[in-house]
């Protein structure tokens, strides 16, 4: 399907009067059909749409924007957009989620939890004994039980967690949603940062003056036209750019044919061999996992011994080199940082390091880092020494050179389109429909990773980026669109901190492990039962696209709007909560609020009913100056008019800030400090290194209950990537059954035995749906292979206090004996029986 017939675009307004544009309304089958309604669309909500037995109907989502294929009601396919670069195959697992086994029906209540009271039976959340409820008891008992706990403890006692991907949408933002239900009903205890770059965007602000990990890159464009050696550090695109927070635009897999067709050398440095590496046929070098830090050292060490680093640029550009060197050099500790040093520690050898750094320094090169790395203990330091090491080679600013922090990451990179902002409804903190989509307006601020800490210490003094927290006594967590029981650390210290819960609550269409650690379950729609607006690419911005409903809800699943707005009703906040308008009023004023700015830019959206009755995604254009971005071109043009937002105005390699926190796990400038442990760690029990990578086939815990997780299985289990070395030497072969283990934990995993990951290194990747054995006992063999069974809950340092995801080892052994049954992809057990509560 072509262009123009797969898309609506906007128009000049220079043009609105010309022969061009009369021919755009003219030729618009919408236009045509809307002139002959007499009424508005706003009407049109639930179901309203839903009457010719076969449709398709545009819609977005993580994965990217699709045509749901309806027959008799039921969505039979999602078929990827015409204009989609690269559709990924996942879109059969998305579609699957709306019918999934385990899809949540009713409102369930734990037995123990409705007869007994708040906190009974602790141990017996995640045993699945669930009583179904009417909504209107399910409603009461959340209302009061939020009253209950603020008029015992304290607001700060209730828990707005719902960190977690949720899905796109401008109004349908789960945690927006319960964010603005708690803040208009009485406060409560809130979250701050995230899991995905915790660490990395706490130090960034304080060495190149913003949070760089969600910026806009150096765009492909000019990679392909203007870089020599692209570096991709733990930073796998072509595999994680298949899904964006937004709707997925999929703009980096041309961008990567672009890199490709230009004949660019790549090379990926990592322990494990990736999509990016192969479809590039790139360099693979495989450090040991966690020391990456070393490595750079080494190539920094090699470039002042050499005199291949940039003087001038140091100089005019950074503050702190200076203070830095005498640690590079060895100079202030006896130890010089050089590539010797170097290779003793992350297993590549000296002469190959020595190479990289003349080979960095003689290309136009660019460093593309990936989040991983600042998921491991210390994990401030790579992101901080990929800077530092970018800021000696010179090349920032330049085309083609410098650092990438967003490459892998929802399509980073591909060109920023001219195109306005969508708005959002509002957490409630700014009044009404303003306000903050994230942190503002509760009264306590935890950071995200440290919420298991704060449930085991209350009251205890936390260290966090300059300042102290007190950790609250929380009493009430409450959950929507999340899923911490998949993407938290150290699963069973995590259930001993979740008995000191009185209440757990939880929205959801699933029954993940986390719904069924829940006292209270509320059953809420997919993103394919409802109305939403979005845009398209979190970079790109190239589209907006309607998020229509494809199929009506299943079951007695309801909106989290609507189940939000009933409990801030029975507290008596309403009103507030919806300010009078309909599901399509909201995205009926989002949608004009863009079309104003658009009209400010120079263009003419179509007007709403236009929009929403077309059936295609709105398209804005890609102006030049946008399409040939270079990052920190204008810092790099007048470093004083373009200054950073740091506290010289300069990219900061040593920062006098943080020297002030005294801080002994995050020094003043990069530095390599031993993690807890590592591949051959000098304190280490065990001997394999466990990656948890991102997922090949799902996002995070997405999808992980849908019929796709057939294509990647194996016995049912999650995947576990050895290499042949590491299976031999344990009688493993493809396709057993392993259990996976360390003091922490131990999971069930399927054997897949490959060269694409080096030897000492196995790969389970993170997001696999807890399984418990026995659910009543801390310790018990999980089933799938949830791998955060196995990943330390501690924090990278005090400085950020974010996870360690990416820390662990272990060990691996074929598994002996009758194979346990996985149970966490169907519905719970009602071990009593169920009965109707009204």
């Amino acid at each position: 399907m072509s262009k123009k017939t797969d898309e609506l675009r906007v128009v000049s307004n220079a043009d609105v009067a010309s022969p061009g544009r009369r021919r755009f309304l003219q030729g618009s089958a919408a236009t045509a059909a809307l002139s002959a309604m007499p009424f508005s669309l706003s009407f049109l909500s639930k179901g309203a749409l839903a009457q010719e037995a076969t449709k398709e109907v545009i819609s977005g989502c993580h994965w990217g924007v699709f045509k749901g294929v309806v027959e008799d009601g039921r969505a039979v396919e999602f078929k990827p957009w015409g204009d989609d670069p690269q559709p990924t195959p996942m879109l059969q697992g998305v579609r699957d989620s709306i019918y999934s086994a385990s899809r949540i029906r009713y409102p369930m209540v734990r037995r123990a939890w409705l007869e007994q009271g708040p906190g009974a039976d602790p141990d017996g959340r995640g045993d699945g004994d669930f009583v179904r409820v009417s909504w209107d008891k399910a409603i009461e008992l959340v209302a009061n039980e939020i009253t209950r706990v603020r008029e015992q403890h304290g607001q700060q006692a209730v828990y707005g967690g719902s960190y977690g991907w949720k899905s796109p949408g401008k109004l349908h933002n789960c945690k927006t949603l319960l964010r603005r239900m708690l803040n208009l009903t009485g406060g409560f205890t809130s979250s701050i940062g995230d899991y995905s770059t915790g660490a990395a965007q706490v130090i960034l602000p304080y060495v190149t003056g913003s949070i760089e990990v969600y910026e806009q890159c150096t765009t492909y464009p000019v990679l392909a036209e203007h870089t020599d050696l692209m570096v991709f550090w733990g930073c796998d695109p072509h595999n994680n750019s298949q899904i964006s927070w937004q709707v997925a635009d999929h703009g980096a897999f041309p961008g990567i044919e672009m890199l490709k067709e230009a004949g660019v050398k790549a090379i990926s440095i990592d322990p494990l061999k990736t999509l990016t590496c192969d479809y590039l046929d790139g360099e693979w070098i495989a450090p040991k996992p966690q020391t990456d830090v070393p490595l750079m050292l080494g190539i920094a060490h090699t470039l002042l011994s050499e005199d291949l680093h940039d003087q001038e640029f140091l100089d005019r550009y950074t503050s702190g080199f200076e203070e830095f060197k005498p640690y590079l050099t060895g100079e202030s500790d006896g130890q010089p940082k050089d590539a010797e040093w170097a290779a003793e520690i992350c297993g590549i050898d000296a002469d190959t390091i020595r190479d990289l750094a003349r080979r960095f320094a003689s290309s136009r090169t660019m460093l593309a880092l990936g989040y991983s790395m600042q998921r491991q203990h210390h994990g401030e330091q790579s992101t901080w020494m990929l800077v530092t090491l970018a800021c000696m080679l010179g090349q920032i600013g330049l085309p083609g050179g410098g650092y990438g922090l967003s490459y892998h990451y929802s399509s980073g990179g591909a060109p920023t389109h001219n195109s306005p902002i969508l708005k959002a409804i509002g957490d409630g903190a700014g009044g009404g429909s303003g306000g903050s989509v994230d942190e503002s307006g509760s009264d306590v601020m935890i950071p995200v990773a440290r919420f298991v800490e704060t449930l085991l210490n209350p009251g205890k003094t936390m260290q966090f980026n300059g300042s102290e927290i007190e950790l609250p006594l929380i009493k009430l967590a409450y959950w929507a669109g999340g899923n911490p029981f998949a993407h938290h650390q150290d699963r069973n210290e995590m259930l001993r901190a979740w008995r000191e819960l009185d209440t757990f609550i939880v929205n959801d269409f699933q029954w993940t492990a986390t719904a069924r650690h829940a006292d209270i379950v509320l059953p809420c729609t997919t993103s394919y039962e409802r109305n939403d607006i979005e845009q398209v690419g979190d970079y790109a911005l190239s589209h907006i696209v309607a998020m229509r409903q494809v199929v009506e809800p299943q079951f007695e699943a309801r909106d989290d709007f609507d189940i939000f707005a009933a409990i801030a009703d029975k507290l008596g906040k309403g009103r507030e909560f919806t300010e009078g308008r309909s599901e399509m009023d909201w995205i009926r004023g989002f949608y004009e609020s863009a079309k104003i700015e658009a009209r400010a830019k120079g263009m003419e959206m179509p007007v709403f009913d236009v929009f929403w009755e077309s059936n295609k995604p709105l398209a804005f254009p890609l102006e030049d100056e946008k399409k040939y971005f270079v990052r920190h071109a204008s810092f790099r043009e007048d470093p004083i008019l373009g200054a950073l937002g740091t506290a010289t105005g300069k990219f900061e390699i040593y920062s006098r800030a943080i020297a002030g926190y005294g801080y002994d796990d995050c020094p003043p400038h990069p530095t390599w400090l031993e993690p807890i442990e590592r591949l051959d760690g000098p304190d280490t029990q065990y001997p394999l290194s466990i990656a948890s990578n991102h997922p090949r086939g799902r996002l995070h815990s997405q999808l992980c209950g849908t019929e796709f997780r057939k294509t990647y299985a194996v016995q049912n289990r999650e995947p576990c990537w050895m290499n042949p070395h590491d299976a031999k030497a344990r009688n493993i072969k493809d396709g057993d059954v392993v259990r996976v283990f360390n003091d922490r934990g131990q999971i069930l995993a399927g054997a897949v035995v490959t060269e694409d990951v080096m030897p000492g290194v196995v790969r389970v990747s993170e997001g696999g749906w807890f399984d418990p054995l026995n659910p009543r006992e801390i310790g018990s063999l999980c089933c799938y292979g949830d791998v955060n069974n196995l990943t330390p809950g501690i924090a990278t340092s005090k400085l950020s206090q974010a996870n360690c995801g990416q820390t662990g080892v272990g060990d691996v052994e074929k598994f002996e004996g009758d194979l346990p049954e996985v149970l966490v992809f169907s519905q719970p057990e009602i071990r009593s029986g169920s009965s109707e509560a009204s």
